[in-house]
């Protein structure tokens, strides 16, 4: 039961984001101004991102899971890989608010660039306590670069 507890507060965390990012997200024709951006040709469909987020939330949270089930892990390294989730929480809701809610896409580049760096130092502490929990973050990082690139391209192009 234990297991259990830990497995679904994992994946609720690590919704988090997500949950808080819907409010600013755009759905359908609901946002004239990021309807009204030219964006990448590579600009997948808005239901591609929900499955894609959805998955990497998934994922997250199954790569937390296995950081909270380690009991060899050392205290320190269990709180620093907390501390590294926490922040990419934290900068991964503030992207949504930034880029979506405040229209500031320049800033959005770059807490998009200052979560990447936190995600890959958060999968080299996963790796250390759990090499599953640090391979299962590199989807994510995939994804972050490639978000980067499609908020790069609304930065230069509008």
């Amino acid at each position: 039961m234990k297991r259990l507890i830990q497995f679904c507060t994992a994946m609720i965390i690590s919704f988090l984001p997500g949950i808080f990012g819907v409010f600013f997200t755009p759905h359908g024709d609901s946002n004239l101004w990021y309807n009204a951006l030219v964006k990448s040709d590579l600009t997948p469909a808005g239901i591609v991102f929900g499955i894609a987020w959805t998955i990497l939330y998934i994922m997250l949270g199954v790569a937390l899971y296995l950081v909270i089930k380690n009991v060899r892990a050392k205290a320190s390294e269990k709180i620093r890989a907390y501390a590294l989730f926490g922040v990419q929480l934290l900068l991964n809701a503030g992207w949504s608010y930034i880029f979506f809610g405040l229209h500031m896409t320049a800033i959005a580049l770059v807490t998009l660039l200052a979560l990447f760096i936190v995600s890959a130092c958060m999968s080299r502490v996963f790796y250390r306590i759990d090499h599953g929990a640090g391979l299962v973050v590199i989807p994510y990082l995939l994804w972050m670069i490639f978000a980067f690139y499609l908020n790069a391209y609304i930065v230069l192009m509008n």
